[in-house]
C-alpha cells in the first residue's frame, strides 16, 4: 500500500525555504512603504503652498500660520508634523517632520520634508528624492 503526503523532513524544508525568502523579501517591501507613505507629507505640503498662493493673491502677502490657510498641523493621514515659517519678505518654508512613534518615525533618508518657496518659486527638500520625483 503506497502512502502518498510530504514528509515531516520535506515540511521543514519547505518552511525553512520561504522562511529564507521572507527575511530577504520584509526589508525591500518595508522600504517600499516607507517611500510611499512620504506622499502623505508631500501632500500636506501642496496643500499649503495652493493655500498659500491663493492668500497671496487676495491679501498681497503670505499667511503667517496654517490656522489662516485652513490647514492642520497634522499631515492627511496623520503621518506628519506640518510647520509654517514664513518671511522675511516673500518666502516661507513649510516643512513636515514624521511624528515620532509613528510609522514614518523609522525613515531615516528623509524625516522631514520640506517645500520652501522665494517670491513665488518653491525648491523641494531636502531632495527631489524624498517627494518620490
Amino acid at each position: 500500500m503506497a502512502r502518498s503526503g510530504f514528509t515531516l523532513i520535506e515540511m521543514a524544508v519547505a518552511a525553512g525555504a520561504a522562511a529564507t525568502l521572507l527575511v530577504i523579501a520584509l526589508p525591500s517591501f518595508q522600504d517600499r512603504l516607507t517611500q510611499a507613505r512620504r506622499s502623505d507629507a508631500t501632500h500636506a505640503l501642496e496643500r499649503i503652498q495652493f493655500a498659500q498662493e491663493r492668500h497671496h493673491a487676495l491679501h498681497g502677502l503670505y499667511a503667517a500660520d496654517l490656522r489662516s490657510l485652513g490647514s492642520s498641523s497634522l499631515s492627511p493621514e496623520g503621518l506628519y508634523e506640518v510647520a509654517l515659517q514664513v518671511g522675511p519678505g516673500e518666502r516661507y518654508t513649510a516643512v513636515a517632520t514624521a511624528r515620532t512613534g509613528g510609522t514614518q518615525a523609522q525613515d531615516g533618508e528623509c524625516p522631514a520634508i520640506s517645500l520652501s518657496v522665494v517670491q513665488g518659486f518653491a525648491t523641494l527638500g531636502p531632495s527631489t528624492h524624498c517627494w518620490n520625483r
